[in-house]
């Protein structure tokens, strides 16, 4: 696993447990906007946050990655196909279309 590879599964990690503990109250709006369930917002989270840190045991664990890369792609499309759903701000696209983008990346790379 290259230098690359490792900070793009950190930088995903990290940002996911930013967002989904410190910024909580930010996801409770958006989901309210997005009109999606507090049921359907604690799976969401749940889910990144056990992808993100799958991302981080796959440091040591390479053959951990793929999938949990793949997973969070997915739901960095869906936030995407939300986003424009509601018709929010190119701002508000831009971190979910940047973990999209380095999560399609990690996930390419392992795949090799």
């Amino acid at each position: 696993m290259n230098t690359y590879t490792i900070i793009a599964q950190l930088v995903i990690a990290l940002s996911v447990g930013y967002v989904w503990i410190f910024r909580f109250d930010n996801i409770v709006k958006e989901f309210k906007q997005y009109g999606l369930s507090d049921l359907t917002r604690n799976m969401v989270g749940a889910s990144k946050i056990v992808l993100a840190t799958l991302l981080v045991t796959g440091i040591w664990y390479p053959e951990l990655v793929f999938i949990p890369a793949l997973l969070m792609a997915f739901l960095m499309a869906s936030a995407q196909f939300f986003h424009f759903k509601v018709k929010n701000p190119w701002i508000k696209h831009l971190p979910s279309l940047l973990l999209l983008a380095i999560s399609l990346f990690v996930a390419l790379y392992v795949s090799k």
